[in-house]
């Protein structure tokens, strides 16, 4: 990008970090292929932009496929001059998925 533009390294990172952008961290997305997408799309935004009187209004995600796993050894605690040490071995338990509800109307 140095090249092309005739910017200086530092110049383009300060660019970069004042619009929040991480070039070297990819960001991945998929477009839907339901054919009612778009009615849904409006129905969701519709809420966001007016949400019902007297009504909750939750707001659901979920990160799928966390890893449970559990340490072989016990963890040792933190002690004054030392850090928390763990172990590198541990045992797979599967698979997990983490849901998380935002009530909308006071963002807790």
């Amino acid at each position: 990008m140095r090249r092309a533009t005739g910017m200086s390294q530092s110049a383009i990172v300060r660019i970069w970090s004042a619009f929040g952008r991480q070039p070297w961290r990819p960001e991945s997305f998929n477009l839907s292929t339901d054919p009612l997408f778009i009615d849904k799309l409006y129905d969701i935004c519709g809420l966001y932009l007016d949400p019902p009187e007297r009504a909750v209004f939750l707001c659901i995600d979920e990160k799928s496929q966390i890893q449970a796993l559990d340490r072989v050894q016990p963890i040792r605690p933190l002690m004054p001059g030392t850090p928390e040490r763990r172990s590198h071995d541990y045992v797979r338990h599967g698979t997990t998925t983490l849901f998380a509800p935002l009530d909308m109307a006071t963002g807790q």
